[in-house]
């Protein structure tokens, strides 16, 4: 296990030689050991499609690709730290609330409008999300962050998920989303969130929610 959770808002990672771990820059807080930060602006397996992915999605901060031998401690902004391991299905998460990840998985970018339509699209335009949702699949732990704390709800065929999409932070499964309003277009003007859209996540699988709307 790579990630081993020392409070709500601070992981310890394991580091052996050979492999390597990914993590948001500036999210190094301490460590011990021969241990090595380098930026990597392909993020993982990825290759150069994650890479043109993260920067069409805004994303120009590199990843920090970390190995050696030790252990450190990652945690950022004071932000609630969640981990979650994947056994061989796909994580979809905002790349700002990506903390750290293991290099087994692969990293890629889905266009949430290839799901979620036309209304997929309104999501990052009025919300302030972005267009674009980083994944990541495989075997391998991954630290992600949120606000005030995070809370994990099933999905299942017959109870799909209603969730602001400013307080979503991720999703597993096999899941379809779709961005749906509750109000008129009139209505709509200068809300970003609540009353105005909802994400549904249909399907089955988790979903993880943040405790407060505020972004990272």
């Amino acid at each position: 296990m790579a990630f081993r959770e020392i409070n709500s808002k601070m992981v310890e990672a394991t580091v052996v030689p050979g492999q390597r771990l990914f993590s948001q820059r500036g999210a190094m807080l301490a460590y011990r050991g021969e241990v090595s930060f380098t930026p990597n602006i392909q993020g993982g397996q990825g290759g150069i499609m994650s890479m043109i992915g993260r920067r069409v999605a805004g994303e120009a901060t590199p990843l920090m690709s970390v190995e050696g031998s030790g252990t450190v401690l990652f945690g950022h902004g004071g932000h609630h730290v969640q981990v979650v391991h994947l056994t061989g299905d796909t994580l979809y998460v905002e790349a700002d609330r990506l903390l750290a990840f293991e290099g087994t998985l692969q990293q890629g970018t889905m266009f949430m409008g290839s799901q979620g339509g036309v209304m997929g699209m309104v999501r990052g335009q009025v919300t302030g999300q972005g267009l674009f949702t980083t994944t990541l699949k495989g075997h391998g732990a991954v630290a992600v962050m949120a606000h005030g704390g995070v809370f994990e709800l099933p999905i299942t065929p017959q109870r799909p998920v209603h969730v602001d999409p400013q307080a979503y932070v991720a999703h597993h499964g096999d899941v379809r989303n779709k961005l749906s309003t509750a109000l008129g277009w009139r209505d709509m003007v200068g809300r970003g969130s609540g009353e105005a859209f909802q994400l549904e996540l249909s399907g089955s699988g988790t979903v993880y929610v943040q405790a407060s709307e505020e972004k990272l």
